[in-house]
């Protein structure tokens, strides 16, 4: 199993808009993303944080339900 890395806020943002995601509003350091779906809208905080920490983006992919080789594709 591969290690989450510890990415830049910016490009973690710019994989997440490729996959369907859309900025919604950012307040302070804190950026938040929706994506909807058939049944249901996922809802995303991206701290914009450089770089962010690999535990956060390790969440951050779970909520987002995405895997690993997932966000690699799109960045």
């Amino acid at each position: 199993m591969k290690k989450v890395p510890s990415l830049n806020f910016f490009k973690v943002i710019r994989a997440l808009q490729r996959a369907g995601w859309i900025v919604v509003r950012q307040k302070g350091s804190h950026i938040r993303l929706h994506k909807h779906s058939n049944d249901e809208t996922l809802k995303l905080t991206v701290p914009a944080h450089n770089p962010i920490k690999r535990s956060t983006l390790a969440h951050i992919l779970k909520q987002a339900k995405m895997d690993l080789d997932e966000l690699e594709k799109y960045l």
